[in-house]
């Protein structure tokens, strides 16, 4: 099992699948990895040796932010837009859709579970 930037990728896995389990890291990405650290990307994870492990660990660690850095700067990007008081920043803080979609119907992934109607109290008649 190999383990690059702090994820253990499946050893059962093709390296170019294996890959997208590091966040920041999608198929596109993965393919330009593997041809920049010439690693053949049909071998499976348990395949790899430890030369090309370190390969695709040297071409990630050149190329840009993943995992941990990438999180954070992705929540401080989000706290930013909160503590400025933008629209995006509202839309984050309700935990309502950011990006225009509609509320009326759907959006129920970002809005979480329906909330049930629950009785009123019954009022009570003075006579």
């Amino acid at each position: 099992m190999a383990r690059i930037a702090g994820v253990d990728l499946p050893a059962g896995k093709r390296v170019e699948i294996g890959l997208t389990y590091i966040y920041g890291i999608g198929r596109n990405r993965a393919m330009k990895i593997l041809v920049t650290a010439k690693v053949d990307e049909g071998i499976k994870v348990k395949d790899l040796s430890e030369d090309e492990v370190l390969r695709i660990q040297q071409v990630i660690q050149n190329e840009g932010m993943v995992e941990g850095d990438l999180r954070r700067e992705v929540a401080m990007n989000i706290k930013r837009l909160i503590e400025i008081g933008s629209y995006r920043g509202m839309r984050h803080r309700r935990g309502l859709p950011v990006r225009g979609q509609r509320t009326h119907t759907n959006a129920r992934g970002r809005k979480g579970p329906r909330r049930q109607a629950v009785a009123g109290k019954k009022q009570v008649v003075k006579k």
